[in-house]
């Protein structure tokens, strides 16, 4: 087995990209964990690794490697929104819904606004994002 270097790394990396592409989650998942090991810190192949893990239906896995990016990035709207997406095929769609709720408000893109259900016309302060059974005043 050839010696890891951070060249090595990047190139498993690049290599992890692909395969997620071509739909081999399995695959990506087995590259990235040396990526990881030699640098936890790496924030991108955490949450390349989370999506391969929801991709091949991990979910566990998956929840705690959003989790982890979001540790170190609370701001990172589609680490909320995948972890959503995580959260509601696990059939926790209350916790998902936060989630969904802070990647809107973070970043206002279609997808994460109608996975929040916020109402069309309505501004993004109207509801409190932690409490979405709660009717605006």
């Amino acid at each position: 087995m050839p010696e890891s270097s951070p060249e090595t790394h990047v190139i498993d990396f690049r290599a992890a990209e692909q395969l997620l592409a071509a739909r081999d989650p399995r695959g990506a998942i087995r590259l990235l964990d040396s990526v990881i090991t030699a640098h936890p810190e790496n924030t991108a192949a955490r949450l390349l690794r989370a999506r391969a893990f929801f991709l091949a239906a991990q979910l566990r896995p998956a929840e705690l490697e959003f989790q982890i990016v979001l540790e170190r990035e609370p701001d990172n709207a589609f680490a909320h929104f995948a972890l959503g997406r995580t959260l509601e095929r696990a059939g926790r769609s209350e916790e998902a819904l936060r989630h969904f709720r802070l990647a809107a408000a973070l970043e206002p893109r279609p997808e994460f606004i109608e996975a929040a259900r916020f109402a069309p016309g309505m501004g993004n302060g109207d509801r409190d994002p932690g409490s979405p059974d709660r009717d605006p005043e």
